[in-house]
């Protein structure tokens, strides 16, 4: 029976208004879940229209919404929280479901999620300005924040309940309304996270969600009644977010694609680092902004740490994110597990040393899923298709170099600038390496360096377009228009 036709395959609507509506959508996405190859929703691919609908309810609500006192909006967010608590394990496992993720890792980007709506609780103390008298004689002079209006954030597939929270509560926190695009290939833990925002008192058109594909995007770009956009995706389309949105006079944060290098120090401790190294390379599957990618080891640093990370990408146990024991999911889709394999036939045709091949991994009780299993590669150039390109899979490209220096080069010449690390017990050496990474996350003995939500997320070069980066005080900053009143009274 045809997907469009099944009774047990939901087509998902969109909220507008305080209200799902049907899309005017000719088409749909099959959503998957990864690890049965089985169809679990249709996404619709929504109109411009669909779009309009949102903005204009949006458009509707923020008078309103600005007017009420940010303490108020504070105590919306107070109850948003609750309600997450109170759903974690369900929306976790949705997570799981809709994107493969293990269980575990679900349930850290659903608490990293949570994080930033406590954060934007604060938004009374963060928003609050300054001020200065006497400027000149009997004249006063200060500052406040004031919300921009409508704005929207366009979602990606790889954290869907973490990333929208970057900024959602931050803008909503602010007196702005909010137009959310999920990704089309995970949108049922957004879907939940609404229906819990309706039992907020969340007053109707403040939050709304379009589904779609890249109509969707490019209408939020062009749409006039959108005052800033936010972003998180490949650099390709970052890109074309911010030239597009910026042209129309947007405010723009596009956090783009990544090739992160990890740097190992002949003093640094093998048997506290492996374990995290492998978790940065292996974790989520790979399909994460801040996953390791080019593991350099520096001058006698490699062979321990080669033939470390290959035993840890050969415990790991591949399976469905639901099963217990299981510590790496599948990927996302067919065609993307098909991209991965295609890196990987490359970097064996292009000389690399293939030294754990991921490509014949199977689930024995999951035939259908998405499996590419941990797959390491040794004596990998920058020149290489594998050591340029972002492959978002569970390759570990290994490069090794003989000085920190030239460690440090690598990552200069790289025109992808998102997060970096270096594992040593030196403080000469990560003080040197922090100083001239030009990545804008760095980690010393550090697998992940993800900011927590009260500091600013985001890359440089390549990897990021704007100024203003999410989450933090610069999601307080983007989210605001900073108004100076110069006063005389007679």
């Amino acid at each position: 029976m045809p997907v469009a036709e099944r009774p047990d395959v939901q087509t998902l609507d969109n909220f507008i208004g305080g209200r799902w509506v049907k899309a005017t959508a000719a088409d749909a996405f099959a959503v998957h879940n990864p690890a049965l190859g089985e169809v679990i929703g249709r996404t619709p691919l929504s109109t411009a229209a669909d779009v309009d609908a949102a903005v204009r309810a949006a458009a509707a609500a923020f008078p309103s919404w600005r007017e009420t006192p940010v303490n108020a909006r504070a105590q919306v967010l107070y109850k948003f929280k609750q309600r997450l608590e109170e759903q974690f394990e369900s929306l976790a496992r949705t997570v799981t479901i809709e994107h493969g993720k293990t269980l575990d890792e679900s349930r850290g980007s659903v608490r990293r999620g949570i994080e930033c709506v406590e954060v934007a609780c604060g938004a009374p103390s963060l928003m609050q300005g300054f001020g200065l008298e006497d400027i000149a004689r009997g004249i006063d002079c200060h500052v406040v924040r004031q919300p921009l209006g409508v704005v929207a954030a366009i979602a990606p597939f790889n954290f869907p309940a973490m990333v929208p929270m970057w900024f959602l509560p931050f803008a909503i926190a602010c007196g702005n309304t909010f137009v959310l695009k999920p990704s089309e290939q995970v949108p049922l833990s957004q879907r939940m996270m609404m229906e819990l925002l309706q039992q907020c008192d969340l007053p109707a058109g403040v939050v709304n969600l379009v589904n779609g594909g890249s109509e969707v995007v490019n209408a939020i770009c062009d749409h006039p009644g959108i005052r800033a956009v936010s972003f998180v995706g490949s650099t390709p389309i970052a890109k074309h977010v911010y030239q597009r949105a910026s042209q129309t006079g947007k405010r723009v944060q596009a956090l783009g694609g990544a090739k992160n290098f990890v740097v190992v120090m002949p003093d640094a401790d093998f048997e506290r680092s492996i374990g995290v190294i492998g978790e940065s390379f292996y974790g989520c599957a790979g399909e994460r902004c801040l996953a390791g990618s080019m593991l350099v080891p520096v001058g006698e640093a490699h062979r321990e740490a080669r033939d470390r990370l290959v035993a840890q990408a050969k415990s790991l146990k591949v399976g469905d994110g639901l099963e217990p024991g299981v510590t790496m999911g599948p990927v996302i889709s067919a065609a993307h597990r098909d991209r991965v394999v295609r890196y990987i036939d490359t970097g064996a045709a292009e000389g690399a040393k293939l030294l754990l091949d991921g490509r014949k991994t199977r689930v024995d009780d999951r035939p259908n899923g998405y499996w590419v299993g941990p797959t390491v590669f040794d004596e990998v150039s920058p020149a290489m298709t594998i050591g340029r390109e972002e492959i978002f899979g569970p390759v570990a490209s290994i490069c090794p170099v003989k000085t920190l220096e030239e460690a440090i080069a690598l990552m200069q010449a790289h025109p992808n600038a998102n997060a970096t690390s270096i594992f040593t017990s030196s403080g000469k050496a990560a003080r040197e390496f922090a100083k001239y990474a030009t990545a804008s996350m760095v980690g010393v003995n550090i697998g992940v360096a993800a900011p927590m939500a009260y500091f600013p997320f985001g890359g440089a070069k390549d990897s990021f377009f704007g100024d203003l980066k999410a989450h933090g005080r610069d999601g307080i900053e983007f989210y605001t228009d900073k108004k100076v009143t110069i006063s005389r009274w007679f």
